[in-house]
């Protein structure tokens, strides 16, 4: 099978959640599918309908399934769905994928609620992928963080320059890289603090497991790739394996995207090791597939710049009382933080979107 790379349309992206979902919409109409949507409880920022919303692409008794999933983090959708919109609107790579057997299922935003309102989090202040552990045992510990906490938010923002010196003084003392895992880990104590797991499954969480038995349970062989953005250079998508680093699944998932697929556990991803992943939903969900999952990883600005974004986020959190102007400033740094509005940036996002894609849909053809 060798169909020509998927064609990238210029109008893929959207300003906001709304126009995204619209788009979406629009994309699966044209191309005559069916959408089945999980409405959520809460209306979006300017009043609209929430929901994730899923569209197959290809047999229902599929036994080759691509899921391509964006929104896990709120804000960062802009970019996965525009590699929806892109992907379903591409005539020869649709045809290519049901020629080889496969059926692509689409999950738009995963975290509407946050992708409406800017944030990361959903409207549980729960990070949706360090949501997926089993809270009827005892939750995973971040040793370090209780030292931390109070320096990573501040009573003032912007923060003073003695609380960056006590920021700098801990990564020196423990190091840049425990420094990162400490920070984004995940932690399960403070529902007010950054990277919260959650103390229970999130909506958004019970929603996508909904939607994986009931569009996954016929697959014998599952790919994954889920959208994020905010680590490493701008416009550059890292390859981060999603799953244990068992030799079997590095090799297999080293032969569909390359060799430069990075691992957490390996050192070798600007990731840190995460807690309460998301992939673990799939292998919970439809244990009967062989699961081959991935996260495309878009760069934008430094992880400083991105860290200090996402403080003045939860910080404003803390603090509604805060001015219109100081909101609007922080709420424009989260913007840049994880959506890069230029049109190289955006060229670049779904050229590798689509790229992944048609090689992921060569991996699940393989025998």
């Amino acid at each position: 099978m060798s169909p020509a790379q998927p064609s990238i349309p210029g109008d893929c992206f959207a300003p906001d959640y709304a126009q995204a979902r619209r788009r979406f919409l629009q994309a699966a109409q044209a191309a005559t599918l069916t959408v089945h949507s999980e409405p959520h409880p809460l209306p979006g920022r300017d009043g609209e309908a929430l929901a994730v919303d899923a569209v197959l692409d290809g047999a229902p008794d599929t036994q080759r399934l691509l899921i391509v999933s964006s929104g896990c983090h709120g804000i960062e959708g802009h970019a996965g769905s525009a590699v929806q919109i892109a992907l379903l609107r591409d005539a020869v790579f649709r045809k290519a994928a049901h020629g080889a057997g496969v059926a692509l299922l689409h999950l738009h935003a995963l975290n509407p609620h946050g992708f409406s309102f800017g944030h990361r989090v959903t409207h549980e202040n729960v990070d949706l992928n360090r949501n997926f552990v089993d809270f009827s045992q005892p939750r995973p510990h971040n040793p370090l963080l209780p030292r931390l906490a109070p320096v990573l938010l501040p009573e003032r923002w912007p923060p003073t320059p003695g609380n960056r010196l006590a920021l700098y003084g801990f990564a020196l003392r423990h190091g840049i890289r425990a420094t990162q895992t400490t920070i984004s880990q995940g932690q399960y104590q403070d529902p007010e603090g950054l990277f919260f797991g959650g103390n229970g499954p999130s909506w958004s969480r019970l929603a996508l497991e909904r939607l994986l038995a009931r569009f996954g349970s016929h697959a014998r062989r599952i790919g994954w790739i889920d959208v994020h953005t905010g680590l490493g250079p701008n416009g550059v998508a890292e390859r981060i394996l999603a799953g244990r680093p068992e030799p079997v699944l590095l090799k297999r998932a080293r032969a569909w995207w390359g060799p430069g697929l990075t691992c957490t556990q390996e050192g070798s991803s600007s990731s840190a090791v995460l807690m309460g992943e998301m992939w673990q939903a799939a292998a919970a969900t439809c244990p009967q597939a062989e699961l081959t999952a991935m996260v495309m990883e878009v760069g934008t600005q430094s992880k400083l710049k991105v860290l200090d974004a996402l403080r003045g986020d939860q910080w404003l959190r803390l603090h509604p009382q805060a001015g219109e102007k100081q909101r609007a400033a922080i709420h424009q740094r989260m913007r840049e933080a994880f959506y890069t509005e230029t049109p190289a940036w955006q060229a670049a996002v779904l050229a590798q979107g689509c790229e992944l894609a048609l090689q992921a849909v060569r991996g699940l053809a393989a025998t």
